[in-house]
């Protein structure tokens, strides 16, 4: 046992001793004949320039440095890598102008089957999926700009997209017009931390069954339809920004069938609509900030055993809205700009509960087109007979302590 140790470890010391850096210059075929004839372990110190090569192989451990970010171009018909072997590094090159197919998906990157792969400080330009992880382990995607400038959702891919992986840190990227910005699906024990996801034709961030996740002080910004988080439990979502996501059918947050999970330290400014539940379970929302959305939360009745604490409402157009009657959720001691209740003992909480459930946004949420009267005369009239004879809001929906000034989060 000992002298097979022993041999080990002269293998691995001999492995080091014999790797090599190879430079590698623009000419035919160049980058792939490199790869081809390096060992394990070996440096490829790729030189400026363009080089039109796709489909390279990867399947042994190798780093891979660009020098003034050369450029590889599949020329809008292939491929970029495709990396099979673990301990792979990619640092330092524009790989640009894949394939677009329908019935494959062709990445940037693709790192399939392998663990310990970093793609650092890279960018991945016009390409139908930028960087494509696929039952990979312990990966590091790390200051990458990924960029597509497709037209619509079906002819685009995602920017970084990961199935089927597990310990995977995607941190401080940059990624702006795909599909999804960051797609997870069955991906665990995961982080997603100081990434920029803007412009994206969809979700900014879109993951489902993805459990024992954090996401971290990311920006999602601008995107068709906000961040989804669906079928998911154990989800940590910490100090993120979600702004200006306008539309139709978009949110700041749409959660779908998520169990035990918080949701602390957040911004939430200028959505259609800040967090949109439905069908979750022991949600924690707590010292977010809900500033000129739409709607603020729109909690549906098939959702319950949420708390929400120490939150600021201000300015948004609807604070609460809900489709029932039944509220088993609670609302305790947060920050509601509209609140016009007392505080007789100035120990700062009001001294009678605050209702944050409007009557037009009861009456909205059963017929929209209602909405064209908003901010209309009638409105106020309703509001003010709501408050002096209730009979539409849902009377279990209140905050027993709102608190009169706005916190400090």
């Amino acid at each position: 046992m000992k002298h097979a140790w022993i041999l080990s470890w002269l293998l691995l010391v001999t492995g080091s001793v014999l790797a090599t850096t190879i430079v590698v210059k623009p000419g035919p075929d160049a980058l792939r004949k490199a790869i081809s004839s390096a060992r394990p372990g070996d440096t490829l110190a790729v030189q400026p320039g363009l080089y039109r090569e796709h489909s390279l192989q990867v399947d042994q451990r190798l780093t891979i440095l660009g020098n003034g970010m050369p450029v590889i171009d599949a020329e809008y018909k292939y491929p970029g890598f495709l990396i099979t072997a673990d301990s792979v590094t990619i640092q330092g090159l524009q790989i640009q102008h894949t394939g677009r197919s329908s019935i494959s998906d062709i990445a940037g990157v693709r790192v399939s089957n392998a663990g310990y792969v970093t793609l650092r400080n890279n960018k991945v330009l016009d390409c139908t999926y930028g960087i494509y992880l696929q039952n990979a382990q312990h990966c590091q995607v790390e200051g990458n700009t990924v960029h597509s400038g497709i037209k619509n959702e079906i002819n685009g891919g995602n920017g970084i997209h990961a199935w089927k992986c597990d310990a995977l840190q995607i941190s401080s990227n940059n990624i702006s017009g795909h599909r999804d910005g960051i797609y997870f699906e069955f991906v665990t024990n995961s982080g997603i931390e100081n990434n920029l996801s803007s412009t994206n034709q969809r979700y900014g961030l879109h993951f489902m069954f993805s459990h024992h996740d954090t996401y971290t002080k990311n920006i999602f910004r601008e995107n068709g339809a906000g961040v989804a988080v669906m079928y998911t439990r154990e989800v940590t979502m910490t100090d993120n920004t979600f702004i200006q996501n306008w539309g139709d059918a978009s949110y700041g947050l749409l959660l779908k069938e998520i169990t035990d999970s918080h949701i602390t330290h957040n911004r939430f400014i200028k959505n259609t609509i800040a967090i949109h539940m439905e069908g979750t379970t022991r949600v924690s929302v707590q010292r977010n900030l809900f500033q000129d959305n739409g709607w603020a939360l729109r909690v549906m009745a098939s959702s319950s055993g949420s708390q929400f604490t120490g939150n600021n409402f201000i300015g948004n157009s609807f604070d609460v809205a809900t489709n029932g009657t039944l509220m088993l959720n609670e609302f305790h001691r947060n920050y509601w700009d509209k609140y016009d209740g007392y505080d007789l003992n100035r120990d700062q909480v009001g001294d009678v509960p605050h209702y944050p459930v409007s009557v037009y946004a009861v009456i909205s949420e059963k017929i929209p087109s209602a909405m064209i009267l908003y901010r209309s005369f009638l409105t106020s009239i309703m509001e003010q007979v709501e408050k002096v004879m209730p009979s539409i809001i849902p009377d279990q929906l209140k905050d027993d302590q709102p608190f009169m000034k706005k916190l400090e989060l």
